[in-house]
């Protein structure tokens, strides 16, 4: 039985709220559980790594609770995040413009080695 749960945000865009919950509630729910959990964001959800992003989106009009508050709570529970490094290119940001909670890069190679050698289950979104 797999102990490691791999979340690959891809399709989810920041410019839709409502589909950034999700991702970061069952990383926190699946670190609460004792799995160790790996969060890579990229393509345009790793914009979500770059500091003022996530902040700056609520998936509910009025819900004080950020992305950014979701972010936290996934890390709280000790699920690691993880950048694209493509990204920094194409946001044009440094890796020091990016969110305390992100634990560095994790490139194609490595998310796909993970995912054919590694034992574990990966949801994406």
């Amino acid at each position: 039985m797999s102990k490691r749960l791999l979340v690959v945000l891809l399709n989810t865009d920041p410019r839709n709220p409502e589909e950034l919950g999700a991702p970061f509630y069952h990383a926190a729910v699946a670190a609460a559980m004792d799995y160790k959990v790996d969060v890579v964001c990229t393509a345009a959800a790793g914009k979500l790594m770059i500091k003022g992003v996530a902040d700056a989106i609520h998936i509910k009009p009025g819900d004080p609770k950020t992305v950014y508050d979701w972010i936290k709570d996934a890390h709280d529970q000790g699920a690691r995040l993880w950048a694209c490094p493509a990204n920094l290119d194409l946001f044009d940001v440094a890796e020091s413009d990016l969110i305390p909670e992100c634990s560095g890069m994790m490139g194609a190679a490595a998310m796909l080695q993970d995912i054919m050698d590694g034992d574990c289950r990966v949801l994406t979104y």
